[in-house]
């Protein structure tokens, strides 16, 4: 395993400073707690059941959270790729066991730290709980906005919604997820990608 870079820490900082600016002292210390790590793709780093440990930063790659139905039907619910933050985050800040499943969907290089090291980090530096807040602030922000897009709009609106945002999700992420995040079959995932204009 490669060791992490001064530029990978320097996109950990620039994603911390959207929520949070750092006050030197506290950025040391929240630097101090991040190992580099890498998975192949289709890595199951989270099983259903299991108590996240880690908080990952994603470098390089993409990732998906996914649920599984009593039907053994999929539904994929976040995707995740650089430079942002990822893991299962209620059971990894409740500590209790996950709902879903974490894989990797590439080849995918993270820095990652333990929830013992945040947890800390947490209690004893208040401009880190700080930021830790505003983003998974941010994070329920997003996943209510999602929760209205799926509830209230017809699937070509949720497929432009979603292009609108993300413009850039075709080229990362293969299109069968895309259609399973957006609820609707693979099929018709096709027939608006082609007829769409984007």
């Amino acid at each position: 395993m490669q060791p992490s870079s001064s530029i990978d820490f320097a996109h950990l900082q620039t994603t911390t400073r959207q929520f949070f600016p750092l006050p030197e002292e506290d950025w040391d210390e929240f630097a101090d707690i991040w190992q580099p790590f890498e998975a192949k793709r289709k890595v199951i780093l989270t099983s259903e059941g299991e108590v996240e440990k880690y908080i990952y930063f994603v470098l390089d790659g993409v990732q998906r959270a996914y649920a599984v139905g009593d039907d053994g039907r999929e539904a994929t619910l976040v995707f995740t790729y650089p430079f942002s933050f990822s893991g299962v985050a209620d059971s990894l800040l409740l500590q209790q066991p996950s709902r879903y499943y974490f894989e990797t969907l590439t080849p995918s290089r993270f820095l990652r730290s333990t929830f013992r090291q945040l947890d800390a980090l947490m209690l004893r530096r208040h401009p880190i709980e700080r930021m830790i807040r505003l983003a998974v602030s941010h994070t329920l922000a997003g996943v209510l906005v999602r929760q209205i897009e799926l509830q209230s709009l017809s699937a070509e609106q949720r497929f432009r919604k979603l292009f609108a945002r993300s413009p850039h999700i075709l080229q990362l992420v293969p299109h069968k997820y895309l259609a399973n995040y957006l609820g609707m079959d693979p099929t018709n995932f096709s027939k608006l990608l082609g007829s769409v204009r984007l």
